[in-house]
């Protein structure tokens, strides 16, 4: 697929992307970067951590837990700390955390953190175990290590990978409901818009990884036909597949989106057949989105070299942190590509996102909130709030936690 610039904008997936994607974006559709292209901006240096003049060794990592809530300690030989809170895989996860990612960081400089992120996936040949449960864990450690450069340096998250250029990230409200009737869901969509306020809903269609089954006969087709006449024109919509059809399908219920002005067609093929996905974006004009549960870079280079996509999704945690997401959003960047990152699970991930969302120039104009504010909202000072459908980015050093923030009060080390 050519993606059209006229049909880029009207999609409605951002000013801010459409001004880096215009020196990208000819009338005839976007140019095709090179690899050594997409190589070079891939490999070039993401952290401003250059004010640290001397070594930060790193004397311990410690996985943390608080009832359900899991955390990452960093701590250096100076007595400087950062905390990161995991998802909730570190229940099961942490073996590999504890056994095969945290010693490859002890005594090692925090400040070659770029290179760590490379040097750990041979360590003891991790590499052969390379997928999401490798790279959440190496995600966490770097979000700790992040923390606690930032802290020294008394600076945001978002300052120290290239800069804060957004102090406020809209969010979408999704609905992970597949047992639904079309009208039930539409409901449900526009009371989420009633509390939040946001400017964009996602839903699901298909029935997740289903070999073109749907959750329940006609479901899919006929909520496509009543979400935008029913929500009206103001707000976007997106779907979600979670990889539910072949090209065939997938490219009959996307020209039904194409038809009732859907806005993003998300993972309309199973993740790893990533040439059925190529296949539907050839096939329509509307934005298709994917890349959630990828993390190898070297695929999304491919799906971004060969238009496999045109929004793409990395995760922040399956994919392995910030530092290897901005890789991506760079790639994309390249080829004129937004990035609309992956929110996996509750608890702040959706603050991993604002931190994200406020340094990446290529962002799309919303992002992913689950809910849980009003719960994670105080640990941060100013607390978060949401506000017109946006929710601030926080500005505290390193990923923003207070150190009187109660998930840290009674957290014991797992040993």
């Amino acid at each position: 697929m050519k993606l059209n610039r006229r049909i880029f904008i009207k999609s409605g997936l951002g000013a801010g992307v459409c001004a880096m994607a215009r020196s990208h974006v000819s009338a005839a559709g976007p140019r095709r970067e090179s690899l050594a292209q997409l190589d070079k901006a891939a490999a070039a240096p993401v952290l401003k951590i250059a004010s640290i003049k001397s070594p930060v060794k790193i004397a311990s990592i410690e996985l943390l837990r608080n009832q359900r809530d899991f955390l990452v300690r960093t701590t250096s030989t100076d007595g400087a700390v950062g905390i990161a809170v995991t998802n909730s895989r570190a229940a099961y996860l942490y073996p590999i955390l504890q056994q095969l990612i945290i010693p490859f960081f002890i005594g090692k400089d925090a400040r070659d953190l770029e290179s760590l992120i490379d040097g750990v996936y041979v360590y003891r040949s991790n590499y052969k175990l390379s997928g999401v449960a490798l790279w959440c864990c190496v995600a966490w450690v770097e979000f700790s290590i992040l923390d606690l450069l930032g802290k020294i340096m008394d600076k945001s998250v978002g300052e120290l990978l290239g800069g804060v250029i957004r102090r406020g990230i809209p969010i979408y409200v999704a609905s992970g409901n597949r047992h639904t009737t079309p009208q039930q869901e539409v409901d449900i969509l526009a009371k989420h818009i009633e509390r939040t306020g946001a400017g964009a809903i996602k839903f699901k269609v298909g029935g997740r990884m289903s070999n073109n089954a749907d959750s329940m006969p006609g479901r899919s087709e006929g909520l496509i036909r009543l979400v935008r006449k029913a929500l009206g024109d103001k707000v976007t919509i997106y779907a979600d597949a979670n990889g539910s059809y072949d090209c065939r399908k997938a490219t009959e219920i996307g020209k039904l989106m194409q038809d009732h002005n859907i806005n993003m067609f998300e993972e309309p093929c199973p993740l790893d057949h990533l040439e059925e996905t190529k296949c539907v974006a050839d096939a329509l004009s509307i934005p298709i989105a994917g890349g959630e549960q990828e993390t190898s870079l070297r695929r999304f280079r491919w799906m971004v070299h060969n238009s496999a996509v045109q929004i793409v999704q990395p995760d922040l945690h399956y994919n392995g942190g910030f530092i290897r997401a901005i890789r991506v959003a760079r790639m994309a960047a390249e080829a004129g590509m937004t990035v609309i990152p992956h929110m996996s699970g509750g608890g702040v991930g959706y603050v991993d996102v604002l931190h994200f969302a406020s340094c990446t120039p290529n962002i799309g104009d919303f992002h992913e909130y689950k809910g849980g504010l009003d719960k994670t909202g105080p640990w941060y000072d100013p607390p978060l709030r949401l506000k017109n459908g946006a929710i601030n980015v926080p500005t505290g050093p390193g990923l923003g936690i207070t150190a009187e923030a109660n998930i840290l009060r009674d957290a014991k080390v797992v040993e």
